[in-house]
């Protein structure tokens, strides 16, 4: 049974008057019409109506009448209370909501801040974007006659002259807009926006008489000016026509003196067009072109605003998107069959996680790649927020291959834990895997829970960002900077000389770090200890390119940034398949460059023949290579699966192919199985045919996380770059002061 939905009439700005029969009637402020159902959350209530009428949400408070009580306010102060007044109304389709600040409705009911009136509205704005509040009209069927000005709460005063045309030339083309008597529109909609648009041009202000679904009288702002227009339905059909307007002026520019106000949404129709061709137009660019083309100043945080309300119109809704996840998760399933896609919701029906994991990927990373999995995650900076987890996997020319990957609301233990029973439903493979991952979030216990069979290699990235975090403070920039080069050196160290080399360097200069790297766990991370297959791959960030994939993606609806990142994917394998077939080596291009290089190094080296597989090689050192084993002394044979020019000397000696003894994964026919199959497109994922989407019997609502205001904070940068600087005393050498705030002074 679908949710039961009203349209939320929230008013705010007037005040209450108290009548002889004790009722309440409330006059003056401003309204606006947000639909909600029973699904809505108080949380998601007030961040609408606070970006609505530009307040804070944390110190709103919202109230409401009884049906048939104009006595008694209710407040609503939890989505319980939400719930219960939208069933409180049985079937009546709209009810009035009154909000005010905390501060306000504490000291007297009778001075609330509101916002509806029966009287004309008084606002100065002149900005009548309307075309959600038409929509709800139609759709419910509810509202015969709204007397007052539905429209969007204005946002920035515009100090205007009319002397100003040469900041208006784009204002200029909207002179005749309304031509006057007998003009006809499609809709209000468009009335409304001609009439902005005209107002603009004309320098002036007005404020709506009637505003509703029949007819519109608007007059101007200034006290005594004669100025007004009338349009209504033209009779038995859809249009709209002016029947009267009085076009004289005699306020001679007071309302322009006065100012006149746009809303973020007149802004965002305006930006549209322009955000269509150049997605990453800035705030900044947006405030300068609205102020040289219709002399209208915006701040950053309001051009801001304009541009989430453009990038929705363009892209549709976020919310609504959430909801097309149960009809999304069906489509991805019926055009690449064998795919897996699921989702799961918390009891609230809000959205908690998304995995996915094409038909080609699973098939793709069984066939051709090397058992060896990066885990990583990148935080979304959409309007929910949330965090996108991967699973990538490397080809057999060290490219990215994604296995799967999941949106979550959040990332925590439970969140990894089950991404990672998802992965392994999905790949379903008898062979260890050898994970390179971050070991907090959980993933050390999940990993061993989750895969019997598999090698946790800790991130050598996340590792030196924890030791150098550890160590700040207690040394100066180049004391970390020399622990941090050693403690790389000792990861890739191959041999355990070279690696107690290395951390002896670290005891030199701080025993307790080198306390700190013993006890962090060599064998997880440490090429001289490590059991797990990692080939040389040493951070979890190895997928850097889907990553700058999600970058791209990350602001759309959660539908099309997963459809965009499947379409990229889609792409890759296509070009990597077309390309493979041109080859003509046995290696793929970058292994067969590196063999050539250990040849060219094997032609100088001296080969002591001996019986058996085992053989002694001598050049600037002397190696022992087990040809069997595929075994070197060096380790590099071991740690890259490509002989190491020792063992090639060995090759040439006796005769053998060295192409025979290189990793089965890196060759071009491995290559070519792991792109055999192709990802397919997935169609209407925005807009689904009509009919479709009704399908999905489960409701799923947007996350309670919004992201706040501002610009979203850049990730950090790697370890070795956010060493800096630290203050030291040039008198007694201490750290975080200098010679002048010095103590010992």
């Amino acid at each position: 049974m679908a949710a039961k939905k009203v349209i939320a009439i929230c008013q705010s700005g007037g005040e209450f008057v108290t009548n002889k029969d004790g009722s309440l009637s409330y006059t003056g402020g401003e309204a606006y019409a947000i639909d909600i159902d029973q699904q809505t959350l108080l949380g998601d209530f007030k961040s609408e109506i606070a970006d609505m009428f530009n307040c804070s949400a944390e110190t709103m408070s919202i109230k409401y009448f009884l049906p048939g009580n104009k006595k008694t306010l209710i407040t609503i102060s939890k989505d319980k209370d939400l719930q219960r007044m939208v069933n409180f109304l049985g079937d009546t389709a709209t009810v009035d909501v009154f909000v005010m600040s905390e501060e306000a409705a504490a000291r007297n009911v009778s001075n609330m801040p509101a916002s509806r009136s029966s009287r004309t509205t008084v606002s100065e704005a002149v900005v009548p974007i309307v075309e959600p509040i038409d929509v709800r009209v139609d759709t419910c069927n509810a509202i015969d006659q709204i007397d007052m000005e539905l429209h969007e709460t204005p946002l920035v005063s515009v100090l205007g002259s009319s002397s100003d045309d040469k900041h208006h030339k784009a204002a200029q083309q909207w002179e005749n807009t309304i031509t006057g008597v007998d003009q006809r529109f499609n809709s209000f909609s468009e009335f409304r926006e001609a009439l902005h648009k005209f107002s603009i041009a004309h320098g002036f202000a007005y404020r709506y008489k009637k505003n509703d679904s029949h007819r519109v009288t608007v007059k101007c702002k200034s006290q005594g000016c004669p100025w007004r227009i009338y349009a209504s339905r033209l009779s038995t059909t859809q249009l709209i026509c002016i029947k009267k307007m009085n076009t004289d002026h005699t306020c001679e520019g007071a309302a322009v003196k006065a100012g006149y106000r746009a809303t973020r949404g007149w802004v965002g129709s305006i930006i549209k067009e322009k955000l269509k061709v150049s997605p990453n137009y800035k705030p900044k660019d947006i405030a300068d072109d609205i102020k040289r083309e219709y002399g209208i100043q915006l701040n950053y945080s309001q051009a801001w605003r304009a541009k989430e309300i453009a990038r929705e119109q363009l892209q549709g809704s976020y919310k609504e998107a959430y909801n097309q996840l149960p009809y999304f998760c069906e489509r991805i399933k019926e055009t690449n069959p064998g795919s897996v896609a699921t989702f799961t919701t918390k009891e609230d029906s809000s959205f908690h996680r998304f995995f996915v994991s094409f038909h080609a990927s699973i098939v793709g990373f069984r066939e051709g790649c090397r058992p060896l999995i990066f885990l990583d995650s990148t935080p979304l900076n959409s309007k929910y927020q949330g965090v996108l987890l991967a699973a990538i996997a490397a080809d057999g020319d060290d490219g990215i291959f994604p296995v799967a990957f999941a949106v979550v609301d959040a990332e925590t233990d439970d969140n990894w834990h089950w991404f990672l029973l998802e992965l392994k439903s999905a790949v379903s493979i008898s062979q260890q895997i050898t994970f390179v991952a971050d070991v907090q979030n959980g993933l050390k216990k999940s990993l061993t829970e989750v895969f019997d069979k598999c090698y946790h290699c800790y991130c050598l990235r996340h590792l030196a960002e924890k030791l150098n975090k550890d160590l700040k403070g207690q040394f100066s920039h180049e004391a970390r900077r020399f622990m941090i080069n050693d403690f790389y050196a000792a990861a890739y160290a191959p041999k355990l000389e070279a690696f107690q080399r290395s951390a002896d360097n670290i005891k030199g200069i701080s025993p307790e770090a080198y306390n700190w790297v013993i006890q962090s766990g060599p064998e997880h991370w440490a090429n001289a200890f490590s059991g797990g297959a990692r080939y040389n791959h040493m951070t979890s960030n190895f997928g850097q390119q889907f990553y700058s994939w999600v970058s791209e993606a990350h602001e759309l609806p959660i539908t099309q940034m997963i459809d965009v990142l499947r379409g990229k994917t889609m792409e890759a394998f296509y070009s990597r398949r077309v390309e493979s077939n041109q080859w003509v080596t046995r290696l793929t291009p970058s292994k067969e460059e590196k063999l050539q290089k250990e040849t060219t190094i094997a032609r100088s080296l001296q080969v002591l023949l001996s019986q058996g597989s085992t053989f002694e090689v001598r050049g600037e050192s002397v190696d022992i290579v087990d040809i069997d084993h595929w075994d070197c002394s060096c380790k590099g044979w071991q740690l890259t699966g490509l002989p190491c020019c020792h063992a090639i000397a060995v090759f040439e000696c006796i005769g053998r192919n060295p192409y025979d003894y290189c990793s089965r994964y890196f060759t071009v026919e491995s290559y070519r199985s792991t792109y055999a199959e192709s990802i397919h497109p997935v169609p209407n994922v925005d807009r689904p045919l009509p009919g479709e989407s009704s399908q999905a019997a489960v409701t799923v609502t947007p996350p309670p996380t919004r992201r706040p205001p501002g610009r979203p904070k850049m990730k950090q940068a790697e370890s070795l770059d956010i060493i800096k600087r630290q203050l030291q005393c040039s008198k007694c050498k201490g750290l975080g002061h200098n010679k002048k705030t010095c103590k010992d002074s």
